[in-house]
């Protein structure tokens, strides 16, 4: 079993910025990929970033340019810097961890992110 424990969502105004943490613990030397996804009222849950232990990170065309996720494998933590928010961010942000990239894994509670226009 892995745990994830996520962190530093809020409200924030639009243009504004929020680093999301995440912390893992329990079975986790065979998870390979580590990432955050969102689902917003009415919508799909969707991959916002992710990223392996080693290699380069997949990030969603939508946040390109304004977030950046950041992986500390010595702590098992993986954050989510995200700047110039819109309020189409707005959503619940979930942590994930898998094995291998088609993996579903597992999943943290969720952390609300909620931009102001």
């Amino acid at each position: 079993q892995v745990q994830l424990v996520e962190s530093g969502g809020g409200l924030v105004q639009s243009g504004g910025s929020l680093r999301l943490s995440c912390a893992a613990s329990g079975s986790i030397a065979s998870m390979y990929v580590m990432g955050w996804h969102r689902q917003a009222p009415g919508k799909e849950r969707e991959l916002v970033a992710a990223m392996p232990r080693i290699g380069s990170a997949n990030v969603a065309d939508s946040v390109k340019g304004r977030f950046a996720i950041s992986r500390d494998n010595a702590k098992n933590t993986v954050y989510l810097q995200m700047n110039n928010l819109k309020p189409e961010d707005t959503a619940v942000y979930y942590c994930n961890a898998a094995g291998t990239w088609q993996e579903s894994g597992y999943w943290g509670q969720g952390t609300q992110v909620t931009v102001s226009s």
